[in-house]
């Protein structure tokens, strides 16, 4: 179900299927509001994400005040992707795109946890919840905790019960 465009919304714009699967767990998390939340098909890679948000949703940003997106992506080990990224955000966004990620890939993150990518994303949106970091504080995810604290003053008051 698509969120209402005119009150805060999220989008999740996925780099690929892994991404995706976690954000689904992470959405379907009990004391989440989904309904402010959309996960979008997988873009096909983090440059194509990127690409995505600039050419796609720019646009619908600045005429739906009320939505903020999040880029997931793999950060593949590189320490200039965020960054990167982060260049590519116009300036009157910046406080509505949040991107983030797992350090090298999610399958290594799924191999070290031995969990699937959907309870991955249990976990996480548990995390954010009770406000712990056990999940967030892993070596493959623990590089997100400012952008994660960013996005949890500004999300946190409409998507969690």
């Amino acid at each position: 179900m698509s969120p209402n465009q005119y009150k805060p919304h999220i989008l999740v714009l996925p780099e690929d299927d892994a991404n995706r699967q976690i954000a689904n767990g992470f959405i379907q998390s009990p004391n989440l509001n989904a309904r402010a939340i959309q996960v979008l098909p997988p873009t096909g890679g983090w440059q194509r994400t990127v690409e995505q948000f600039t050419n796609d949703y720019v646009r619908t940003m600045r005429k739906f005040p009320q939505r903020m997106i999040v880029l997931l992506i793999d950060f593949d080990n590189r320490e200039n992707r965020l960054s990167y990224a982060q260049s590519q955000i116009p300036d009157d966004l910046k406080e509505r795109v949040f991107i983030l990620g797992v350090q090298s890939e999610p399958e290594n993150l799924k191999r070290d946890i031995n969990k699937s990518f959907e309870e991955i994303g249990d976990v996480l949106a548990q995390d954010c919840s009770d406000n712990t970091n056990e999940l967030w504080g892993h070596e493959l995810l623990k590089h997100n905790k400012t952008e994660l604290e960013r996005m949890i003053l500004s999300v946190k008051p409409f998507l969690f019960n």
